[in-house]
């Protein structure tokens, strides 16, 4: 299936690119959410008609969030749940989590922009996980679970 990408999408191309992907990734998840069109005629006249348009939003999706990257540089938060005494924790920590108290400390953050590659958090500690802003903006906050006794 040909597409023509709408945004940069890490690791498939860049902004009006045409990239050739398996016709389910395309028509369930690139073209609902926008990122890209089929690559027609049609299409490909009213994108290079629009180019500009496309261009400057994807360089103010860019700036926004370098600047959250920047704002969130060297993050440390403690995630506080309830655990047993050898430091096994009664549930896990998950995305949403992590999130959660990175918004209560003022960075905003989506539970999606939280990668955790191991799964979720399972006994206490601190862990560094990943935080995926947008196409060029990764940062790692340093996570530290602890029981929620210490509180």
């Amino acid at each position: 299936m040909k597409l023509i990408l709408l945004q940069k999408i890490g690791k498939l191309g860049n902004l009006g690119d045409t990239v050739d992907v398996k016709p389910g990734f395309g028509r369930n998840y690139l073209v609902p959410q926008g990122k890209a069109v089929p690559a027609t005629a049609a299409n490909l006249a009213e994108f290079e008609a629009k180019r500009a348009e496309y261009e400057a939003k994807a360089k103010q999706i860019a700036d926004e969030a370098q600047s959250r990257l920047a704002k969130m540089e060297d993050v440390a938060i403690t995630v506080y749940a309830n655990a047993a005494t050898e430091g096994k924790l009664y549930g896990s920590i998950t995305n949403r989590d992590i999130a959660e108290a990175l918004t209560k400390n003022g960075y905003e953050v989506a539970k999606s922009e939280v990668i955790m590659g191991e799964g979720p958090i399972r006994h206490t500690g601190e862990y560094d996980i990943l935080v995926h802003l947008g196409a060029d903006a990764e940062t790692t906050v340093k996570v530290t679970v602890a029981p929620e006794a210490a509180i």
